[in-house]
């Protein structure tokens, strides 16, 4: 395994952490996590040099914190542990410290290495900085609850830098893979923090599994065509492990094979270990991606609210990643739950409020029939 300096924290973590959002579960239910062959995988990555490990308050429908807490009996110490405080749950500051004291004995702990805020973006920040959380933040620091104060992003690069330069931040965990490097904080975001003296978590390095299965055909001739014998999860990444300023890759691992690869890929691959060669291919093949995207959407948000309640960028979201990544069985349903959700494209009722606000001048409403046919298929 390889370690890589955790910014400027003085200390050192595993080039792979585990991440266990994507556990082995019964019967495709997210809440029945399979348990011992889920604590077997996590034991297995300890025994192979991994020493980072990352949860969620929500994770699995809230079994996740639980599951790693019994994994790491006994094997705390050696482990820098990493879990989130989910603020669209928090409604006043006494929230903060409720869930908290809840993870740690989900947890089975004293204290959390790495505590980030969960999934921020401009409206969350908002919301948490109005309501006192960089005051909880350093109280909990102080108590040693938590040693190091960091938060996961998903907005635009400019909400990500007025965060980064809002507190004294430790690290942060962004998205990031060789299709998405303008998507959110992207390539630059993940300079920008490097420049701070941030350590720099990637999650989403093979875009929640899509960059590995039913690669469209001229995307598998052009990575075999470098003669390299890797699969497409090991190109994935390399291309993210490439990159000097990452500190640690998060891979959400649902079977012991994905165990082993990832163990083997991260032992191996070194920062500006791949050539110009390797670098082409992926490029190519990341426009080949973004030439099969249906709707140009940003997803700025403008059109949001709907005044009828259509999830719009969402929508469109997953109308992209069908088109994009042959992905039509699990974005078909996603949608369901989305219509289910009563905010499906169906609920449109053409007044004009999106296209009058968006900044690509997309004609909205005509898309969103487009998706919703696309997606209720089958």
């Amino acid at each position: 395994m390889k370690y890589r300096r955790f910014g400027g924290s003085g200390f050192s973590v595993s080039a792979l952490g585990f991440g266990c959002m994507r556990l082995p579960v019964e019967n495709r239910d997210p809440g029945a996590i399979s348990q011992d062959e889920a604590i077997g995988m996590i034991r297995h990555s300890l025994d192979n040099g991994v020493t980072y490990v990352d949860t969620a308050y929500n994770y699995h429908r809230g079994e996740s914190e639980g599951l790693v807490g019994r994994a790491l009996a006994g094997r705390r110490d050696n482990v820098t542990l990493a879990t989130k405080l989910p603020l669209w749950l928090c409604d006043s500051p006494d929230d903060f410290e409720r869930i908290l004291t809840e993870q740690l004995d989900r947890l089975g702990t004293d204290y959390v290495d790495c505590y980030l805020l969960h999934s921020l973006n401009k409206g969350l920040w908002d919301k948490a900085h109005s309501m006192g959380i960089l005051d909880f933040l350093e109280r909990e620091l102080e108590r040693g609850r938590i040693r190091h104060a960091g938060f996961s992003f998903h907005d635009s690069y400019d909400v990500f830098t007025k965060i980064v330069d809002a507190y004294d931040w430790e690290f942060c965990q962004i998205m990031l893979n060789y299709v998405d490097t303008h998507y959110q904080a992207g390539v630059a975001g993940l300079e920008y923090a490097a420049r701070k003296g941030l350590a720099v978590v990637i999650m989403e390095p093979l875009r929640g599994g899509k960059l590995t299965v039913n690669l469209p055909e001229e995307i598998a001739e052009t990575l075999d065509a470098v003669g390299e014998d890797w699969s497409p999860a090991e190109w994935g990444l390399r291309w993210v492990l490439n990159r000097p300023e990452v500190s640690v890759v998060l891979s959400g691992m649902s079977s012991m094979a994905q165990v082993e690869e990832n163990l083997r890929v991260a032992s191996q691959a070194e920062p500006g270990s791949l050539s110009d060669k390797h670098l082409n291919a992926l490029e190519l093949a990341r426009e080949i991606y973004l030439g099969r995207m249906k709707i140009s959407c940003t997803e700025c948000g403008y059109c949001q609210p709907c005044p009828s309640r259509v999830a719009i960028p969402d929508i469109f979201s997953i109308y992209n990643d069908a088109a994009m990544f042959n992905a039509v069985e699990s974005s078909t349903r996603f949608y369901k739950g989305i219509v289910q959700s009563d905010r499906g494209a169906a609920r449109c009722v053409e007044c004009g409020h999106c296209e009058s606000v968006c900044p690509q001048q997309l004609p909205v409403t005509k898309l969103l029939k487009e998706a919703h046919e696309a997606l209720t298929q089958s």
